[in-house]
C-alpha cells in the first residue's frame, strides 16, 4: 500500500446521497465538471492530496493547515473519500492515521475537520477515531446543508 500524491483526482458523491440534492450530486458534482479543478489543484499544489494505492486507487485524502481563523495553530483533515466498493475495509482509518502522523511530524497538536451534520456515517467514523464536535458550525447556503467542525487533540 502506498500513499502517494496523485497527478489527477475526482470526487465521488455517493457518500452524500440522501444528504445533498440529487440535482447537485448528478448535475453539478460530476467528474467531467470537477476534473479540471482537481488537476489544477494538484498541478499548482494548492491542496496536499494523497491516494491509497495498492495497485488500485481506492481512496483520496486531502490535508493541510487549518483554514479557520480561530484554529490557526491546528492541522486540518480537508477530506477523505473512499471508493464505495472499498468501504469498511480499514482504508479510511489508515488515511486518518496518516493525517495525524503528518500533523505530529509538522509540530501540530490538534487536527480539525468539517463534516455534514446529516452525514451520520461520517460522524460516527470520526467519533470512533477520537474526534468530537467543538461547537463550530457553518451553513453552506449553496447546498442548504450545515457542517459541524470536529477536532481531536493529539
Amino acid at each position: 500500500m502506498l500513499l502517494v500524491q496523485p497527478k489527477s483526482m475526482y470526487l465521488d458523491g455517493s457518500a452524500y446521497r440522501g444528504i445533498l440534492s440529487d440535482d447537485f450530486l448528478f448535475n453539478k458534482m460530476i467528474v467531467s465538471k470537477r476534473v479540471s479543478y482537481f488537476e489544477n489543484s494538484v498541478r499548482n499544489q494548492a491542496e496536499e492530496s494523497y491516494v491509497f494505492d495498492d495497485g488500485i486507487i481506492k481512496a483520496i485524502l486531502t490535508i493541510g493547515d487549518c483554514r479557520d481563523a480561530d484554529k490557526a495553530t491546528s492541522f486540518e483533515l480537508w477530506g477523505i473519500y473512499v471508493d464505495p466498493f472499498f468501504k469498511r475495509q480499514g482504508i479510511g482509518s489508515i488515511m486518518v492515521d496518516y493525517c495525524e502522523k503528518c500533523a505530529v511530524e509538522r509540530g501540530f497538536n490538534e487536527v480539525c475537520l468539517w463534516v455534514l451534520e446529516k452525514n451520520a456515517d461520517a460522524r460516527l467514523f470520526y467519533e470512533k477515531h477520537g474526534y468530537s464536535p467543538d461547537g463550530a458550525e457553518k451553513l453552506i447556503e449553496s447546498l442548504a446543508a450545515t457542517e459541524i467542525r470536529y477536532s481531536k487533540r493529539l
